[in-house]
Parts: C-alpha cells; structure tokens; sequence
C-alpha cells in the first residue's frame, strides 16, 4: 500500500491558492498554521476558515459521511454545526473540507456556565430526535452498548497499577460492584444517534461560559446514549454532564451508566498511557480523571426501578 504523504504548509497553501483561484472560499487568505502541534491534518486558514485533511482512506470514507450527517443534524440542534464551503481530495481518495470557523474557544479553555448546561441539553435531547433510519442511510453505523462489567474489571486492574505510581485509590472503584454494573446495563432498544468524540477539544465554548457549537462529527454511531453523557464527563466535570442529561430528559440509569463508563474509561486510559501507550497528554488524562471523579448528589440513589426512573430522577 502507498503510504499518504504528510501534508505540509506548503500542500495547504497550495491547496488554498487554487480554491481561492477558483472562488470557492470568497478569498479567505493565505495565512496557513496548524490547529495543534502534532496533527498536520487540521490547519487555520485565515482567521475564519479551518481545512481538515484525511490523512487516509478510512477517515476519507467518514469525512464524506460526515458533510450529509451534519446536514441531517442541523435543524434538529440548537447549537452551531461546522458549515462546509468546499470539499474535495487534497491527494488522490484523500478528502478535504474547508470548514467556517465556530467562534470561541474550547471547553478545555472556558468554563461551562449554568445556562451553558442547558445548551449541553439542547444537544443531547437534539441527537435523540434525529431519526435513526435516515442517519443510517447516511452510512451511520449501529454499534452494540459496551459491558460496563467488563470495563469495570478492567479498570480495577488498573487502578492497582496507578495505585503503585501514587495516582489513584483503587478503593473508589469498589462503589461499582459487579451487580450495580448488572444494573446499569443499557437498557433495549435505547440506541440514538451518538456524537461518540463529545471531548473538550469539540465542544466550541464563549467566553461567558455558553456552549457555541459541536465539531468533528467522524465518529458519530448509531448506539447508546450514555456514551455521549460519559464524553461530556470528561469535557466539562460529571455534576455538569448529569445535569445537562437529567435537563435533557434522561432518567438516572442513563446518567449512572455514563458517569461510570467516564470514571472506568479514565482510570483505563490514564494507566495505558503511564505504561507507555497511546500518545495523548497525560496532563490532559489526569484532569479527565479528576472531572469524572466528582462527587455527585445522583450516586445517593440506592435503588433504580425497572418500571421507571421517576423516583430516582427526584432525589436529583
């Protein structure tokens, strides 16, 4: 197989100058820097403008799906959705999409304000109503929900290995007993159309603390909501995460389901990375762990009712 070549400041200029020849981009200029150190295939064209190179065939295949699932997406989210302006291939089956910027930061540089929760609800009760059948004949893959028993355990194997680097208490684990995990099992016929990626980094955030807009929908899968509660975890703290699901109209099982699967994933990925696996910055790792980790008013709820959350959800 012929490996793809590395873009470089060079392609992109390239690249912009015939787009802006050809009067695709309305002239955005050609001041080109990468988004982050590290990815040569998201770069800053301009101050408005964001060009995303597929570095391969596969992300080619979701880039493509991705421009009509944003186009699906849109009208039902009250959020800002990356608007394309042209699209093409940079290399040969290689695509790219020249994106408007999304005014504002990340969450991983502003705090998410009470009224920014609502926005994250906003989002979360949107991707419910997107109608799965026409996401999937999109391409959209049905994934299967993941064994919260089997993640459990392995984060109690990894937690022992944080526990020897001082990193971590492994007793907290032992509020999720292998029943519980029975318990929060995700429920049938549950699956919506999942973000998948809902990490700091894509959720575009203003200064006043309101959530702007939602990027790289690659990942999106047809599957179990509590995953993009989990995400949300990670970016933005646990309390906040429930709170947006509970205002979303979720029930405790979803909410427990996803707080958990954010605290096993944390645990799991910090110790892959201390044994030297994976390239993500540890830094970074360590402060997931921490948000995931908060303490919520939703763990005092001892029971869960198969016939409905309605009693749990009050104890909220």
């Amino acid at each position: 197989m012929t490996q793809a070549p590395t873009p470089t400041a060079d392609t992109v200029r390239r690249l912009v100058r015939a787009l802006v020849k050809e009067g695709g981009t309305g002239g955005a200029g050609l001041e080109v820097a990468p988004v982050a150190e590290g990815r040569p295939s998201t770069w800053w064209v301009g101050a408005r403008h964001v060009l995303r190179l597929a570095p391969d065939r596969d992300a080619a295949v979701r880039r493509r799906r991705e421009l009509r699932l944003r186009d699906l997406v849109r009208p039902h989210l009250p959020l800002a959705v990356p608007t394309s302006v042209a699209h093409g291939e940079w290399s040969p089956g290689l695509t790219y999409t020249l994106d408007v910027k999304v005014p504002g930061g990340t969450a991983e540089e502003h705090d998410v304000s009470a009224i920014g929760e609502a926005d994250l609800a906003g989002l979360l009760g949107g991707l419910r109503e997107v109608p799965p059948r026409q996401a999937e004949a999109l391409g959209v893959p049905r994934v299967a929900p993941r064994s919260l028993e089997a993640l459990r355990r392995m984060a109690v194997a990894a937690a022992q290995r944080l526990a020897a680097a001082d990193e971590f208490d492994p007793a907290r684990l032992h509020q999720l007993t292998p029943p519980g995990a029975a318990q929060l099992a995700a429920q049938p016929a549950a699956a919506v159309l999942v973000h998948h990626r809902l990490r700091g980094e894509h959720l575009v955030v203003s200064a006043d603390g309101r959530v702007r807009g939602v990027l790289d929908w690659t990942q999106a899968v047809l599957g179990d909501p509590a995953e993009d509660i989990a995400g949300l975890g990670l970016a933005v703290g646990s309390g906040a995460a429930v709170r947006a699901a509970t205002l979303a109209g979720y029930g405790a099982r979803p909410c427990l389901r996803g707080l958990w699967l954010a605290r096993c994933d944390t645990v799991v990925r910090l110790a892959e990375r201390l044994d030297g696996q994976g390239a993500e910055s540890p830094t970074l790792l360590r402060t997931q762990l921490r948000r995931a980790w908060e303490a919520i008013l939703l763990e005092r709820v001892t029971e869960l009712r198969e016939d409905g959350e309605q009693g749990a959800d009050e104890e909220l």
